[in-house]
């Protein structure tokens, strides 16, 4: 994390698994436990090969849910233990944050919000919709869904692409991200950088830059 509260700032972009909502590495390692898989597992399988194994290919929607099925499946079988990809995306659903959302409405109305996710399609628009994310990603001034552009964080492009939608430079920008790998390319972009576990040293980090109350 690069913090300096004299930078001015235009706008915060965020992630939102793991940052707007809570993160499914918790739902991994209640997985993991009770199928007797080794601690860490699954992220283990995400890490190997990261720019093109499965979840890369599907969060680039370059494959479909039944072939990363049978990709993730081969991939994790290939390190030790077969996991089908569908069992995978069952862990997904996250919670919303509230203080992490509160912070985000304060933002929005003060300066540019914008929200870059990894995501996949979703054949039910009431899924996508679900547990109150559609309400949360129409705090956004603009959204950037990895799914739907064909490019996936820790792309350079995608970053990119936010900053121009949003007209600032990255410079003024704080990005928030549960992930150091992604955050990497924003912080070489001139971004200032906040890596999320818990709401609350995170909004510590992110008050002084942003120069008001968040709570």
């Amino acid at each position: 994390m690069t913090s300096s509260a004299s930078i001015p700032t235009a706008a915060v972009i965020w992630d939102f698994g793991g940052v707007l909502s809570s993160s499914p590495f918790q739902a991994f390692g209640r997985f993991e436990r009770e199928r007797g898989l080794p601690a860490d597992f699954l992220r283990s399988v995400n890490a190997t090969n990261p720019l093109d194994n499965a979840w890369a290919r599907l969060e680039r929607d370059d494959c479909t849910l039944a072939q990363f099925d049978t990709l993730f499946a081969d991939e994790s079988q290939a390190l030790g233990h077969r996991v089908g990809g569908a069992e995978v995306l069952a862990l997904l659903e996250g919670t919303l944050r509230p203080e992490m959302v509160e912070a985000l409405r304060r933002i929005g109305e003060r300066m540019k919000v914008g929200c870059i996710t990894n995501n996949i399609r979703v054949s039910d628009p009431a899924r996508a919709g679900a547990g109150g994310k559609a309400e949360v990603m129409a705090l956004f001034h603009h959204v950037i869904e990895s799914a739907k552009v064909g490019l996936r964080k820790p792309d350079p492009r995608i970053y990119r692409m936010m900053t121009d939608a949003l007209g600032v430079d990255p410079a003024h920008c704080v990005y928030l991200d549960d992930l150091g790998i992604n955050l990497k390319p924003a912080r070489d972009m001139g971004m200032r950088t906040i890596k999320v576990g818990e709401p609350g040293p995170a909004l510590d980090a992110l008050e002084p830059m942003v120069g008001f109350a968040l709570r």
